[in-house]
């Protein structure tokens, strides 16, 4: 039988590297396990990995003072989301999957679509988007900078949710690693719809009309 000693060193050297294999919070060095929240850094965009106390700290409105925005679990599938095949065509969207967030830093609605460069900016037409909320009342409900409608009518789908914007960053990761020749490939492609029914099996669904989900 080991002596205590030896125990002990094996059991600090077993925590160091369960720790070492760890991520680690981007904004204080804590270990965080793989399930863990995101903020976003308004100003560039960028999504920094948070621990549970940091997560804690920024789920306040007034902390950093609007530098770090923390990233909610919200999951909404809208199946009577009103979006027809000329309202899509007046949001000026040249691919078939997107998604469409509130930027504060730009002043208006953003429209994006993953593509193999990453995510790639689309001139919305706002007025078009004005006519959509209009038509949706819960596209009202998007918190700014941390909440996204994304759209998928590729091959004839037509899927609505409203996720958390680090949804919408593993969706546009998926698609530049994994993206081969002009159309893609027949593997990343069953990826994405993976990743898609995985996002629908968490969604709670929603109506259009939903003004408080």
């Amino acid at each position: 039988m080991a002596a205590p000693s030896r125990l002990l060193q094996v059991a600090r050297r077993s925590t160091a590297e369960r720790e070492a294999a760890l991520e680690r919070c981007e904004l204080c060095g804590e270990p965080i396990p793989e399930d863990h929240k995101h903020v976003l850094e308004v100003a560039n965009r960028e999504l920094r990995c948070v621990c549970r106390a940091c997560a804690i700290l920024f789920d306040r409105p007034a902390a950093a003072e609007g530098r770090y925005k923390l990233v909610r679990d919200r999951r909404l599938r809208i199946d009577d989301l009103e979006l027809d095949d000329l309202m899509w065509e007046q949001l000026r969207l040249p691919v078939d999957m997107a998604f469409f967030l509130d930027s504060t830093t730009e002043g208006r609605m953003t429209a994006f679509y993953p593509s193999p460069m990453g995510p790639t900016e689309s001139q919305l037409d706002l007025a078009a988007w004005e006519d959509l909320a209009t038509a949706n009342p819960i596209l009202r409900t998007l918190e700014p900078d941390v909440e996204a409608l994304l759209v998928n009518r590729v091959r004839g789908a037509r899927q609505h949710w409203i996720v958390p914007i680090d949804e919408c960053y593993a969706l546009v990761g998926l698609i530049r690693g994994r993206w081969r020749g002009l159309t893609g490939g027949t593997e990343v492609w069953a990826e994405i719809a993976r990743r898609l029914e995985g996002l629908d099996r968490r969604a709670r669904v929603a109506s259009r009309n939903d003004r408080g989900s």
